[in-house]
């Protein structure tokens, strides 16, 4: 289950020009499962109607601490009390300074100080001119909310209101639902665990323009990431190049051939806590990529290919879990157990190629080292990969949060 599914989280939204990506923010959070409770500040109204975000969230928006006050509500301690989470975008250089200082000036700030004592999450996202947000004042107050457990969302590059070209642009929507999402995570089933995942297909270059490749999209192994993620674990994401949106929150090492991603297996699985080999691996390679391009002439053209090392055969993983795919076409089970035993995994996934490469949706059958099997049934890939990720919780040794 997703984890914002049924989550309650309070949205501050505060008076910069960036007022209107809320809009976005809360629809998307919204379309995630959330129950969304705006807080918008006095000034956050010049820019966006309150309305705006009445019709998006289906509830009241608050804007004054005694708005709609009741007893029976209890105003800002009802919302500090109930919230999984606060998260305050955009937030502007003023408004970071309110929340610094422990100000009690409006419904955000109370709110704000009624939640802290509880260790609810908090994430500021700042957005605002280049110059306000390197001024040394600015940095002190997200230092001081950093300091006392506030997770900062840090903008991004690129033009700004004003037309000038720096950092101070809102972080996107998907990036913030991504920060919220590992907030919650905290003690999560993989908490404290290491998990490293293998995604794509890997290019293997005939010449500078021509290469060897497959169907693979990365549309599991970057799910099997997500859902890795969403349980609370540190992931460091091994991905070739593909068309998916990144998934934010994991550690990003891009790879392009076989003797990439072997270089890379080496370098970030030792001492993981679960190698998860998602990655559709060229068997072959050519012997010698061409520096130039080649012509096309009338005759025909042989390629001389090469093998490439099995990774998973290859790469020693002592004390970590180990999970590998098996795409077959033709005698599913058979070449599956034979992958598991022949490459030392914990369990293997089986795929059948032709209805699993490109395809959003997906059934696997899964082997255990311990003779078990279970199947999977049909559905969207990242639900697959969420029940995928909880068989291997299951098999690691949990963790005290």
């Amino acid at each position: 289950m997703p984890i914002l599914n049924d989550k309650r989280i309070v949205l501050g939204v505060t008076g910069g020009i960036a007022a209107y990506k809320a809009a976005d923010l809360a629809s998307k959070l919204v379309q995630a499962g959330a129950r969304v409770d705006v807080i918008m500040t006095r000034s956050a109204t010049e820019f966006v109607g309150p309305v705006t975000f009445e019709a998006l969230t289906k509830r009241r928006v608050h804007t004054g601490v005694f708005e709609g006050w009741s007893e029976a509500e209890k105003g800002h301690i009802s919302l500090a009390e109930e919230a999984d989470a606060i998260v305050v975008a955009p937030a502007t250089a003023n408004s970071i300074a309110r929340l610094a200082l422990g100000l009690a000036d409006d419904m955000l700030t109370v709110t704000h100080l009624a939640a802290a004592p509880r260790g609810t999450p908090i994430l500021i996202a700042p957005a605002m001119e280049h110059h306000m947000y390197l001024n040394p004042v600015t940095q002190q107050h997200l230092e001081a909310l950093r300091g006392r457990g506030a997770i900062i969302i840090e903008p991004e590059q690129g033009r700004l209101a004003s037309g000038a070209i720096g950092v101070g642009r809102l972080a996107g929507a998907e990036r913030i639902i991504a920060s919220i999402e590992q907030a919650l995570a905290r003690g999560g089933p993989l908490w404290r665990k290491r998990v490293v995942v293998a995604a794509g297909a890997t290019v293997e270059a005939i010449d500078p323009i021509r290469v060897l490749t497959n169907r693979s999209t990365g549309r599991m192994g970057y799910a099997l990431a997500r859902a890795a993620l969403q349980a609370g674990a540190d992931v460091t994401l091994i991905s070739t190049p593909t068309a998916l949106a990144p998934v934010h929150g994991a550690t990003i090492v891009p790879v392009e051939s076989a003797l990439d991603l072997l270089a890379a297996v080496r370098d970030h699985a030792i001492g993981a806590d679960a190698l998860i080999m998602a990655a559709a691996v060229a068997d072959y390679r050519p012997a010698q990529a061409a520096t130039d391009k080649m012509k096309k002439t009338d005759d025909d053209m042989t390629i001389q290919l090469t093998r490439n090392p099995d990774i998973l055969a290859t790469v020693a993983t002592p004390g970590t879990l180990r999970i590998g795919f098996a795409a077959e076409t033709t005698d599913h089970e058979r070449y599956a157990l034979d992958k598991l035993a022949r490459k030392n995994l914990d369990v293997i996934v089986l795929n059948d190629a032709r209805a699993a490469m490109g395809a959003e949706t997906n059934s696997v059958t899964l082997f255990y080292r311990d003779g078990r099997v279970e199947s999977l049934d049909q559905a969207e890939k990242l639900r697959i990969a969420e029940q995928i990720v909880e068989r291997i919780a299951g098999l690691l040794p949990a963790e005290t949060p």
